[in-house]
């Protein structure tokens, strides 16, 4: 069964596999442009059920509306031109600082300020160092401290105590001389708990969350004031509680531009039929029939998605995909494509799921502020088509201008995509391709997944907070810990500006992280134009032990 799923991973590179190895922009924009549009339709009828009569919060949602309503006075306007210029000035010096990095980091991964060893070269060498990313920082900024500290804690654990203490039992509990990347060796411990740590907590919040949904669902449909129907978007409320005036003609806006139930029904038939005719074509190991079952249970999952993000602002796409790549990649095999099956179906099943709660979280922000949701509904089909475009481009401009992106020490590693792409293995091919006691410090850390949300969720609120968040510790399980402690630098920041100052720190905090963020992410843009005309930094930046440095400066002088 290994030899099938290697054979498949290197079929995957060579011949159909072309979009691994030879990514053509064209069918990547094709496959985003077959499912990228049916989550849209999928949750469209249950719009006004969802905004109107059960009254669902989708705090994002609100609270974005009460960010643009609050432009509108005068008070907010003034706070916001203070917040652009802020803004700018950080995104000026994010992007100069990105452009002065360029200079010292040639073509070797090596070289520059991101392979700084602040803490000592030993501590490099087990992935502890400072970056100087202001992406980072800037997201650290963003992020709530628990999330940094989880972060932190996590890369302790594992690149600073487990994966140590492994590396001395290599040749017992692994073969000697696999290498560092090999997942027969040290690399699968670093996958495979990392995955145990993220399906222990996806599954436990998709059990509570899941659970909240059908309660609440359920209370809903017992209230006689609802009826048994589901009241569809054309279809007259049967609320009759009194509602204030903003409400009413929040309401009455809102109802007024209605969008017919049999248009987004025709819509998602027609749709669905198009991508089960053209999918395969783009993954032959995908049949039709693995897509037919998928749409015809995706808007139940939809409704599902959009429900639970309404009360607790949680979109579980990622779950869903995971257990589509469970599902699918066990039901096609290993020798008929399973790995490469399952990760499509997991890009479906993403696409739909996310997609209807992202437009629901819009929908509650047009109606706080009073937009049309026809209109929005349009706006949403014309940033969806738009992003079709731009995301393969993008994503085309970093595979041609940054070699071996997606690898463990590339400048953009991709952590996920490994990730993902073990778990399809681990779907198809069971637990064979784990090295010695690695099922059971997965089964291990699995359960303290589940342990600690549950801690979290049942100990009082002055402890609970203290919690780490299993998601956020398994993330430098693999990638190491460099941007744990970016961002941990980035959250320190906050921390002490919130001591200061809070109101300052919370009116400007997010501008000046936004402007972190924005300004490293476009000096991509000139970096990559620079690549892909040949231009090279002129100067590599490297740093030596005194001993490697002694050996260097004797074979220069010879």
């Amino acid at each position: 069964m290994s030899d099938a799923i290697a054979n498949q991973a290197k079929s995957a590179e060579t011949n159909n596999g072309q979009n691994i190895k030879n990514p053509s922009l064209g069918w990547i924009i094709g496959f985003l442009f077959v499912v990228s549009f049916l989550g849209l339709f999928s949750v469209l009828p249950l719009r006004k059920i969802m905004i109107i009569d059960f009254k669902l919060i989708y705090p994002s949602g609100t609270a974005t509306a009460h960010l643009i309503n609050s432009f509108h006075t005068p008070q907010g306007a003034k706070l916001a031109k203070k917040q652009v210029k802020t803004l700018g000035k950080f995104f000026s010096f994010s992007f100069l600082w990105g452009f002065f990095q360029w200079f010292f980091t040639t073509d070797d991964s090596e070289c520059g300020f991101k392979n700084f060893p602040t803490f000592g070269l030993k501590a490099y060498d087990n992935n502890f160092y400072f970056d100087f990313s202001a992406t980072f920082v800037g997201v650290g900024m963003i992020c709530p401290h628990i999330i940094n500290v989880s972060l932190l804690l996590g890369a302790i654990l594992s690149w600073g105590i487990m994966w140590p203490l492994i590396k001395t039992r290599e040749g017992d509990w692994y073969k000697a001389g696999l290498g560092d990347k090999n997942l027969q060796g040290i690399q699968g411990y670093r996958v495979f708990i990392a995955i145990a740590l993220i399906l222990g907590d996806g599954l436990y919040n998709f059990i509570k969350v899941l659970a909240k949904t059908l309660a609440g669902l359920s209370r809903q449909l017992r209230n006689k004031n609802l009826g048994v129907a589901l009241p569809f978007a054309d279809r007259p409320s049967p609320e009759k509680q009194s509602l204030s005036y903003d409400d009413q003609i929040r309401t009455q806006l809102f109802l007024k531009d209605a969008i017919p139930t049999w248009v987004a029904m025709g819509g998602y038939v027609a749709i669905a039929t198009i991508s089960i005719a053209v999918l395969p074509q783009i993954f032959h190991q995908l049949k039709w029939y693995y897509i037919l079952i998928m749409y015809i249970i995706a808007p139940t999952l939809a409704f599902c998605n959009a429900y639970g993000c309404g009360l607790t602002d949680w979109s579980l796409a990622s779950t869903y995909g995971k257990l589509a790549i469970f599902t699918i990649g066990a039901w096609a095999g290993a020798h008929n494509g399973g790995v490469i099956a399952a990760l499509a179906a997991c890009g479906v099943m993403m696409n739909i799921v996310s997609t209807a709660s992202d437009l629901m979280q819009d929908f509650k922000t047009g109606y706080m502020t009073l937009a049309s949701p026809r209109s929005m509904f349009v706006s949403q089909v014309i940033g969806t088509a738009m992003g079709c475009v731009i995301s393969p481009c993008v994503f085309w401009l970093f595979y041609k201008a940054f070699p071996g992106i997606g690898t463990a020490h590339s400048q953009y590693p991709s952590p996920f995509a490994l990730v993902y792409r073990n778990m399809a293995i681990l779907g198809v091919d069971g637990f064979s391709s784990l090295p010695n006691n690695c099922l059971q410090l997965c089964y291990a850390f699995f359960a303290v997944a589940v342990i600690l949300n549950g801690i979290r969720d049942y100990s009082p609120r002055r402890w609970a907070k203290f919690m780490p968040l299993p998601m956020a510790m398994a993330i430098p399980f693999y990638l190491g810990a460099y941007f744990a402690i970016d961002m941990c630098l980035g959250s320190l920041i906050l921390f002490v500006w919130q001591m200061k100052n809070k109101a300052q720190a919370d009116a400007f905090g997010p501008a000046v992280a936004s402007g972190l963020i924005c300004g490293d992410g476009i000096w991509v843009l000139p970096s990559s134009i620079l690549a892909l005309a040949g231009v090279n930094p002129p100067i590599c930046m490297k740093f030596l032990s005194r001993a490697t440095n002694t050996k260097v400066d004797n074979f220069l002088s010879t």
